[in-house]
């Protein structure tokens, strides 16, 4: 930041400014303040105000005395010192070092890479601000001095050129954490959303139906595995246009690649079963001599079958929820497996009254498009172009796809004269489903209540995607290699294993403070330094609420005698 001299009219002004680089790496400037004019003594004085303002902000007050008295700047230390106490307790120090072991850098890598997973919890930005970042933090056993943008390139690229390494790492730290004998294994996936037009060979930029933006967008695909408590254990990353229900079996080799489990349950979303999953993974069981089940939900609009399965079971749902006042559950068999199905009453009134407000308004539409016709043939034409049955028809059947209505809504196209039909069962036949959650299930063992339950902590792994996409800021991602998209994959990944056991240990305390809330409420946390006379002496500010935060993260807080100068 400066001072830049402009002059306009005959006069010169003094404006503050300061330097930034953009995306794409270029300098720029920006305006930050308007001063005044140079020649005007209110001016310096607002110099000088400004000067003494920064210097007690930052802890400089007085600078360098006569008595040989310098203050450094005061940088934030409470998130970095809690991630840092963190990371090492886990082990991912040590692992990540035995890792990178043969790898010559002139830098230390682990320590590069740690800084990268730290500034995706504390402020995720691009690889050009996390050395703005730094400016203001004091990262613990991190020596920023030298450090420039192209080592944190070269992290990356030697992060994924022993991923092998570091993930299996990985495993084994998070190993101790997991039941051998049973694990119940959550699977998801999300698109996440990159720029760039350039193909590539191997691009995995591909253009697919984005879960961010309306419509299609170029992204790539992030499957990520965790445990029933919420822990992620893998992670995997797709081409953008990949189909969902391919991805659940490469994931569940990788899976077993790294853990040693003698059972596991897979439990995954809608778009992710079809039969071919399941037979992969009853075949993946008998191979591998493990017992691999599933819980699986089931899109039930996608199989025309289940129209006479509900026509049996809904009224029994219906009128045992209507008796309990809250959701009821039955079970059946379909194609040869167990079925389980839940009926939420609220729900299934949501839905029913929805897709009456769609199909009143589809037949409004209907309505006014032959009252146009009927005009125009009484010789009443109304404003614009002359309508045509086929126009009126285009119309009405684009209006039905976009209310995704086609099922029961019948456009007769080949009809010479405009007309539409509702079709009355399948309207029946969809508001029986209304409500319902059918879940496909191998495990015997368990009743129906309990396997709707393991279901519904799915919706777990679908905060941790959000923790991805919000605090993580995973995307958009500017990279175009498909081998720094995977090193910005697994750097996410690892800071969301930290985020998720922040959040472990919130809750086992009954903590009102959420992870994003408690990084926050530790930024005030400050190193102080001073050096006097040659000598560097160091010092904490930290509250006694944050003393207390520390202790229910289960974390030592920083204080003088722990933190060096």
């Amino acid at each position: 930041m400066f001072i830049r001299r402009s002059r306009s009219n005959g006069r010169e002004y003094l404006r503050l400014v300061e330097s930034y680089r953009d995306e794409q790496g270029r300098t720029r400037h920006r305006q930050v303040a308007q001063l005044g004019r140079a020649d005007q003594p209110a001016t310096q004085e607002k110099i000088e105000g400004l000067i003494q303002s920064l210097q007690r902000h930052a802890g400089m007050e007085g600078g360098v005395d006569a008595d040989g008295v310098r203050f450094d700047p005061a940088r934030s230390l409470g998130p970095a010192w809690l991630l840092t106490e963190l990371w090492q307790e886990l082990g991912f120090d040590r692992a990540l070092r035995r890792a990178f072991r043969s790898s010559y850098r002139e830098f230390d890598l682990e320590a590069v890479v740690r800084l990268l997973v730290f500034n995706r919890l504390c402020d995720p930005s691009s690889k050009l601000g996390v050395l703005r970042w730094l400016e203001r933090v004091h990262l613990p056993g991190v020596d920023i001095r030298d450090l420039h943008y192209a080592q944190l390139l070269r992290a990356m690229d030697a992060l994924i050129e022993h991923r092998e390494a570091v993930e299996k790492a990985s495993a084994g730290l998070l190993k101790p954490l997991l039941d051998e004998e049973l694990s119940v294994v959550i699977y998801d996936i999300t698109t996440v959303r990159i720029h760039g037009e350039k193909e590539l060979g191997d691009d995995l930029r591909q253009y697919g139906h984005s879960k961010d933006v309306a419509g299609v967008a170029r992204q790539f695909a992030l499957g990520v595995v965790q445990t029933a408590d919420g822990l992620p254990i893998a992670h995997e990353v797709f081409e953008g246009n990949v189909a969902e229900a391919k991805t659940l079996a490469p994931m569940l080799r990788r899976l077993l690649e790294r853990y040693r489990l003698q059972r596991v349950v897979v439990v995954a979303d809608r778009g992710l079963l079809s039969l071919d999953n399941v037979d992969t993974l009853e075949a993946l069981a008998a191979d591998e001599g493990l017992a691999i089940d599933y819980i699986l939900a089931v899109p039930g609009r996608r199989y025309a079958e289940f129209t006479d399965v509900m026509a049996e079971l809904h009224p029994r749902l219906a009128d045992a929820a209507e008796q309990s006042g809250k959701e009821s559950v039955t079970e059946t068999t379909w194609q040869g497996r167990r079925l389980v199905v839940a009926h939420n009453p609220e729900r299934a009134r949501e839905q029913t009254r929805a897709r009456r407000r769609k199909i009143e308004r589809i037949e409004q539409i209907g309505e006014a498009l032959a009252q146009r016709l009927d005009n125009q043939d009484a010789g009443r034409p109304g404003r614009g172009r002359r309508s045509t049955d086929r126009s009126a028809h285009r119309r009405f059947h684009q209006t039905v796809l976009r209310h995704q209505m086609s099922s029961i809504v019948k456009a007769d196209l080949g009809a010479e004269q405009f007309r539409y039909d509702i079709d009355d069962e399948a309207w029946t036949a969809a508001e029986r489903l209304d409500g319902k959650l059918l879940l496909v299930t191998s495990l015997e063992a368990w009743d129906a209540q309990a396997i709707v339950e393991r279901y519904r902590s799915l919706a777990d792994i679908e905060r941790g995607f959000r923790a991805l996409k919000s605090t993580l800021d995973i995307a958009p991602v500017y990279h175009r290699l498909p081998e720094r998209i995977r090193a910005h994959a697994l750097i996410c990944f690892l800071a969301l294993v930290l985020y998720r056991v922040l959040r472990m240990r919130l809750k086992a305390k009954d903590s009102a403070f959420s992870v994003e809330r408690a990084l926050e409420a530790l930024e005030t946390v400050q190193r102080h330094a001073v050096e006097i006379n040659g000598e560097a002496h160091t010092g904490v500010s930290i509250a006694p609420e944050q003393r207390q935060l520390f202790q229910e993260l289960e974390v030592k807080p920083p204080s003088q005698a722990n933190v060096s100068a």
